[in-house]
């Protein structure tokens, strides 16, 4: 599978004109001829755009797979100390909706030690069926086994599509069980669709955030992805319905070539993930003093201070509060958003809230699109009025 270059209907003027065309310098000119570098993405803009019969795109390669062999929606259950990660619940209820169009049962698997408790919350958030990988040396994280005990599960339970939390852990272990199982794998998913024949419509943004990517895996099974935390919901917790089933742990399947000394506990840091209220500054924000203000919007709210991409390459907000793509995925009830245009970066981190409030000058912004309400103007001009309203309100 590949792009063929067909040099005899190249000439320099032709070669020039597709090393224009490529938006990633794949194309390298040579003389008269061309050559396709590592920068490649196969989008194959040359193939269409280029002279015809320039560069043709060749797969040789024929897929297929029996999509009836493989049958339910499955979640890793991710958990520390038998206390199931909320991602994993979140993926729960995403897979229930999915399984509708296709009528097939949603399945977690469990991996790690004293997974009594835990099997059973599975079954209260909507898991039809939970398989359990539970021993002693399991108990803590470490890639070989916990990708040895996936493995295992893939090839004897055969979901047709897992669904991973796209964590420290999620990311570690689902790009290597997915390469093992011989399956792709797409990361960071901010959308989910499920078409009758089972295909796994895997929905995330690509070229920078410029379009929203939708991914198929047609002729392979079982369809992997990450999706990060707080883009679903939750499921409400019920009543234990559905059974829970322990598979073999072996010794081979427990083998690593690493081991853990210690443990050592990080400091606990507060997760803008949690928040419930959140004041997010954009590059509209322009200095400390405008900054000043926007905290003390914050203060009166009980708010978190966090913020775009900008603010953090300018040193005015750390890291951890950084909301998008390349930062967090928050869930609040409100969020209040100053000087952000609303770019689809920053969009795919927060579109979920339950209320948006956007102050910007520029009336076009975009993140006028998707805010329930909106504030056109100087943050000046309009935060200490703001601030003044909730200070006045009456205490309930």
């Amino acid at each position: 599978m590949g792009l063929i270059i067909h040099s005899e209907k190249i000439n320099a003027t032709i070669a020039r004109s597709l090393a224009e065309i490529c938006p990633f310098g794949a194309v390298e000119v040579i003389g008269e001829t061309i050559a396709i570098n590592s920068a490649c993405k196969l989008c194959k803009l040359c193939v269409r755009k280029g002279p015809a019969g320039a560069i043709t795109f060749e797969d040789n390669q024929v897929l297929s797979c029996d999509k009836n062999a493989y049958s339910g929606i499955a979640v890793f259950a991710e958990q520390r100390g038998g206390r199931i990660h909320p991602v994993s619940l979140e993926l729960l209820g995403k897979a229930r909706s999915l399984s509708g169009v296709i009528s097939q049962p949603v399945i977690a698997l469990l991996i790690g030690s004293d997974l009594a408790s835990a099997s059973q919350e599975l079954l209260r958030y909507g898991a039809d069926t939970v398989y359990v990988y539970d021993d002693p040396r399991l108990k803590d994280f470490l890639i070989a086994p916990y990708t040895n005990a996936f493995t295992d599960f893939i090839e004897k339970v055969k979901p047709s599509s897992v669904l991973v939390g796209a964590t420290s852990l999620g990311r570690s272990v689902a790009p290597r069980t997915a390469a093992r199982v011989h399956s792709g794998l797409t990361a960071d998913c901010t959308m989910l669709e499920m078409k009758e024949n089972t295909d796994l419509v895997q929905i995330r943004p690509a070229f920078g955030g410029n379009i929203m990517a939708q991914i198929i895996s047609p002729n392979a099974r079982p369809q992997f992805c990450t999706v990060r935390y707080k883009i679903f919901s939750a499921p409400p917790r019920g009543e234990a319905h559905g059974e829970i089933i322990r598979m073999e742990v072996t010794e081979e399947m427990t083998k690593s070539k690493t081991s853990i000394i210690s443990i050592e506990p990080k400091p606990t840091q507060i997760d803008i993930s949690d928040a419930e209220v959140i004041v997010a500054c954009g590059r509209g924000v322009k200095s400390k003093e405008d900054l000043s203000l926007c905290q003390m919007l914050a203060d009166v709210l009980g708010a978190q201070m966090a913020c775009t991409r900008p603010l953090v390459e300018s040193g005015f907000i750390e890291p951890t509060r950084q909301i998008g793509l390349s930062g967090r995925t928050v869930h609040p009830k409100l969020i209040v958003t100053i000087g952000v245009s609303g770019s689809v970066q920053f969009a795919a981190g927060m579109r979920s809230s339950d209320c948006i409030l956007a102050v910007n000058t520029d009336r076009n912004a975009p993140i006028f699109d998707i805010a329930h309400y909106g504030f056109v103007g100087d943050l000046y001009g309009i935060l200490p009025k703001l601030i003044q309203k909730i200070q006045s309100r009456p205490k309930w």
